[in-house]
């Protein structure tokens, strides 16, 4: 029997839309709908690969449980007794909040993150960790202090779009078609990255700027909007907060300072300042991760809102839109069980990261677990994470991973971080499971169809359900499977799960509405826009979003002479999934460090000879490629991460970070290279 079933594809967070070919209970090729407003039939490599990816002979398809003599395989009802009896005992030895749980960005960011927050705040800990204390929280959070959420920008109706530190014809295909069919239109597309990424190739203007310093530059931005009065004084007046004192700061950041901190020449500067401003208010800047990965990456990130914000283009068409929600019902247990006699891992060093995320810091949960300070964690569970590859200083996360009393890890691979496992579960990929799929930007929700199973490979909620009933909270879990569970999230809303199960496509919830704010205040303390932050000045940070000076321009760094940026997005993969992509895909990824030719010259070097990378926290020898004159700046490399051997992050540092969110400097790391005879 064959069949073709329409669902959502999740090897990267754009979940296009896809068709997957079914023959006698097998898939047979996946392609993209072509009728889904999303994806429009696009369809990556790692989309395509997703069927060899499923059913790889390297799966993982039985529980593990470590011994004396290697791994056991075990029945699934006998590891989840057995994990549950250790969480008891952990529980009241040292307390609930010895146990956690850290998740991956493989299992997502709606409803399989909200599980796994609800079992934790069920169970009785607040240690919740995930990738996004390294990925997306900052940027949010930066947003939330200057507009109250985290705009989305209306790329196809923009006039003129500036992209800070995000490659989306690598990371977000559907972005980068947006933008695409946007310069059809007209609009120009400016891409501030200090390599030469492929999307800042074909961009109107590549701004290659110093890596850390996007706040220089957009405060060169601020003070020439302002000092030629280019900002929008009605919307100004009336919709923000703090306007003299931005003005006032940004005035020392001239052409001339511009420059000297950023590279950037004066007529560059010049002209995206004025035609951000001619073009506004259908003018928007987006940036990625790759401008919270530095010391400074939240006030930077504050500073480039800001931009928009002096020009009018919040909530506007072309511009960059506060999207209201689907009104669907939450699955975190915040206000049931708050917890809020625990004082959560990094809630005291970074308030606003928990206030705006419920988020611990991943960083200061290793400190925990090597230190015992402000408590002992002694348990976690690990799903759909790899941290020991994709956290910084590699050797310390292992070494917390390996003192842990418990640790129990779900993935559908050996990976680096399951070889330190006690217990390894195999769990369900997102062709075993049903979930709603959210793609707010077009405001519409699909449901992703189990079209295969394994008898041990359990999705998210099977697995918590599963372990909620041997902890004694199955009352936290009382559905039956994923399919009430998205019954009773819907419940409220626009959307009839019987109309959204029947329909190929999935459902429009609502129309974009634009400048809600002039009935409705910004979700922010004052209602308004804040170019200055009193909840900041209350916890003894600086009201304005102040810029940083990167520290490997300090004279302490001078035994280290170049500035590396690690993890940087390549076609064929996604994180660390590397290894656990088919053979026809590995073999199109090595791992290298790119290096100026300049650099090249003065060190002898060839492409493929070996050099050693030395930071602070430690050392890696790799091969080298030597890329063309305009791909990066001289005096920086980059290292694209997710590697065992070769692994970026054995030489990052954890603990230099940005004082208001706690992420770690992934992208701008003051290091030494030298050739390896």
């Amino acid at each position: 029997m064959s069949e073709t079933i329409t669902t959502y594809c999740r090897m990267c967070l754009d979940e296009c839309c896809i068709d997957v070919n079914v023959n006698d209970g097998k898939i047979t090729d996946i392609k993209g709908n072509k009728d889904h407003p999303w994806s429009e039939g696009r369809i990556c490599v790692k989309g395509k690969a997703a069927k060899d990816w499923i059913y790889s002979q390297d799966r993982i398809k039985k529980p593990l449980k470590k011994t004396s003599n290697g791994w056991e395989e075990i029945s699934l009802e006998r590891a989840i007794d057995e994990i549950a009896e250790k969480m008891n005992k952990l529980k009241e030895k040292y307390g609930a909040q010895s146990m956690s749980v850290w998740k991956g960005e493989a299992t997502g960011f709606a409803q399989q993150e909200e599980y796994v927050r609800r079992f934790c705040h069920a169970f009785g800990t607040p240690n919740y960790f995930s990738c996004d204390s390294i990925c997306f929280s900052s940027v949010y959070m930066a947003y939330c202090l200057v507009e109250g959420t985290r705009p989305t920008p209306d790329f196809e109706n923009s006039k003129y779009i500036v992209i800070w530190g995000i490659n989306p014809t690598y990371t977000h295909i559907n972005m980068a078609a947006r933008i695409k069919k946007a310069r059809e239109n007209g609009a120009k597309l400016v891409v501030i990255d200090p390599r030469k990424t492929i999307t800042a190739s074909s961009a109107d203007l590549h701004v290659q700027i110093k890596p850390g310093t996007d706040g220089a530059l957009a405060l060169g931005i601020i003070n020439l909007i302002i000092q030629n009065n280019w900002y929008d004084k009605d919307f100004v007046h009336k919709y923000t907060k703090g306007f003299d004192k931005l003005k006032n700061y940004a005035q020392k950041f001239t052409p001339d300072y511009v420059k000297e901190e950023t590279g950037v020449l004066e007529d560059i500067l010049y002209s995206i300042a004025r035609d951000f401003y001619l073009n506004s208010p259908s003018s928007l800047n987006h940036s990625g991760n790759g401008i919270e990965h530095h010391e400074n990456g939240v006030n930077n990130t504050r500073l480039i809102a800001c931009i928009g914000a002096l020009c009018g283009c919040i909530d506007k068409m072309g511009g960059e839109l506060l999207m209201r929600g689907m009104g669907s019902r939450a699955l975190t247990l915040y206000d049931e069980i708050p917890l809020e006699d625990i004082k959560p891992i990094g809630a005291d060093e970074y308030p606003l990261l928990y206030k705006y995320r419920k988020e611990c810091n991943s960083m200061l949960a290793v400190e925990t677990i090597l230190s015992g300070n402000p408590y002992d964690i002694k348990g976690m569970i690990v799903t759909a994470s790899n941290p020991v590859l994709t956290n910084p200083n590699s050797n310390k996360v292992k070494k917390a991973l390996e003192k842990l009393e418990l640790l129990v890890v779900r993935d559908l691979f050996m990976t680096q971080t399951a070889k330190l496992a006690d217990y390894i579960l195999p769990a369900a990929s997102f062709l075993e499971r049903s979930e709603l799929v959210l793609h707010s930007t077009i405001k519409r929700v699909g449901l992703r169809k189990r079209i295969l199973r394994y008898e041990d490979c359990q999705d998210e909620y099977e697995f918590l359900e599963s372990l909620s009933k041997k902890l004694g909270i199955k009352e936290y879990f009382s559905w039956d499977n994923e399919d009430d569970v998205n019954k009773w999230i819907l419940k409220g809303t626009t959307v009839s799960y019987d109309e959204l199960n029947e329909s190929k496509l999935g459902i429009k919830y609502g129309e974009i509405e634009y400048k809600k704010y002039e009935e409705e205040p910004f979700n922010t303390p004052s209602g308004k826009i804040e170019f200055v932050s009193e909840q900041l000045k209350d916890l003894g940070y600086s009201e304005l979003p102040e810029y940083k000076s990167p520290s490997y321009n300090d004279l302490s760094y001078k035994d280290y002479p170049y500035v590396l940026i690690t993890g940087a997005r390549k076609f064929y993969h996604v994180q660390s999934r590397k290894d656990t992509m088919p053979d026809y895909l590995k073999e199109k990824i090595v791992s290298e460090v790119e290096i100026h030719p300049k650099d090249a010259e003065i060190l002898k070097l060839k492409d493929k000879d070996f050099i050693r990378v030395t930071s602070r926290i430690g050392s890696i020898e790799m091969p080298v490629k030597i890329v063309a004159q305009t791909d990066i700046l001289p005096g920086v490399i980059q290292i694209t991460h997710g590697w065992d051997s070769s692994n970026a992050n054995l030489i990052t540092d954890d603990l230099t970070n940005d004082n208001l969110s706690g992420f770690p400097n992934l992208r701008s790391l003051a290091v030494n290279i030298e050739k390896v005879d």
